[in-house]
């Protein structure tokens, strides 16, 4: 079977390191899908708008012709359990597949790429190729009753984040609660737990340097990129 992007998606990530594990719990994050040419035509979309929500099914575009793994370290686990592949949404699988629920917020019409998709709350890198993209139906997919195994035990860690006004003076203040929600959710490798180690990533056009102390991030210095 051969596949090929129908779209890609732009958002604050440019690199792996920062994005949120689930992105749907952040509404804040904003991303925008643009189509390939051959995909911009404008009936393909016709009755999107009546959703509220779509399924993103897209590829981890890093992991091409990595070996996947029967089992992996869940960073909610704090990364010493090791649990089967297919009981997780690692990257390192045999099909480097990806699904992801976003929030459609609005469709623009542009010049340059025809319609594109407006939508909240991605966990994607940006530049990630996108397969398909379908609704979310909500009379059938919410299962109230679902079970979330090891993930419903763990669902509610987050950190503290504090920082100084100075340092967030640099940073755009529309961006600031979903830099807060990002940071909240502990971009740390699982397996680092230094309290010295000073952490960075870029959002939004800006290295982001942080350390963790107890529960606490604490945002040390925040560099315009470019």
């Amino acid at each position: 079977m051969e596949i090929k992007p129908i779209a890609y998606i732009h958002t604050d990530f440019p690199t792996k390191f920062g994005i949120p594990r689930q992105g749907n719990l952040i509404s804040e994050l904003k991303a925008t899908v643009i189509f390939e040419k051959e995909y911009r035509n404008p009936e393909a979309l016709r009755g999107i708008r009546e959703f509220s929500h779509l399924w993103l099914v897209w590829g981890f575009s890093e992991n091409v012709g990595k070996e996947w793994s029967a089992t992996v370290r869940p960073p909610r686990l704090g990364g010493n359990t090791r649990v089967g592949v297919f009981a997780t949404r690692s990257p390192f699988r045999p099909n480097p597949i990806g699904l992801s629920l976003v929030k459609l917020e609005e469709i623009e019409h542009t010049n340059q790429w025809g319609n594109v998709l407006h939508v909240a709350g991605a966990d994607l890198m940006d530049g990630t190729p996108i397969y398909d993209i379908k609704p979310y139906l909500p009379h059938i997919e919410a299962v109230f009753d679902a079970k979330g195994g090891f993930a419903e035990k763990v669902k509610d860690y987050a950190l503290k984040v504090s920082c100084p006004k100075e340092v967030l003076a640099v940073f755009p203040e529309e961006k600031r609660a979903a830099l807060f929600s990002v940071l909240s959710e502990d971009p740390r490798p699982s397996y680092q737990k230094d309290e010295t180690r000073i952490y960075g990533f870029v959002f939004a056009g800006f290295e982001i340097k942080f350390r963790v102390k107890g529960d606490t991030l604490i945002v040390e210095k925040i560099i315009k990129t470019s």
